[in-house]
């Protein structure tokens, strides 16, 4: 089976720029979304629409995330289990998730999280720029050709 690239579409600043590198590779895509968003007319990119509330996208594409795919997230959690299947994950802003910086990814959520909840006020991330655009391009490029030497894609049909 040939490799997929999935983003979770909710909130995902960069959707029309993996769209461009799937179909440059030729991957197929899953659009994962609570509601419904445009996405590109063509077979290779397919719109999951599911329910409402937390983690249902998250969970649909951890279930069928595995070696060779691609997971465009901001979701560190959702990081964490694409790593564990086996799979890549790759912010909007172009970090990488690798399985020597989830951890600090992880520890550095939840201390945030616990800050919030003792009423502390904590900068959220920084603006999105044009720079990351630039680097999430570059890290997308790159992840999707090494998927492709992970997961070959699957012969023609003669």
């Amino acid at each position: 089976m040939a490799a997929t690239l999935f983003i979770d579409a909710d909130a995902c600043p960069v959707k029309d720029e993996a769209y461009k590198v799937a179909a440059r590779h030729g991957f197929k895509t899953f659009v994962v979304s609570n509601s419904w968003i445009r996405v590109p007319a063509t077979p290779v990119i397919e719109q999951i629409v599911v329910d409402a509330g937390p983690d249902v996208a998250d969970d649909w594409i951890a279930e069928r995330c595995g070696p060779g795919d691609v997971v465009v997230t901001n979701d560190i959690p959702l990081a964490d289990r694409v790593l564990k299947a086996g799979g890549a994950a790759v912010a909007p802003n172009g970090r990488v998730f690798t399985h020597d910086t989830i951890g600090v990814a992880l520890a550095s959520r939840s201390i945030g999280e616990h800050l919030r909840s003792m009423g502390e006020v904590t900068k959220g991330p920084a603006a999105f720029a044009n720079a990351d655009r630039s680097r999430f391009l570059q890290a997308l490029d790159q992840l999707v050709v090494k998927a492709k030497r992970v997961v070959p894609p699957s012969p023609k049909p003669q």
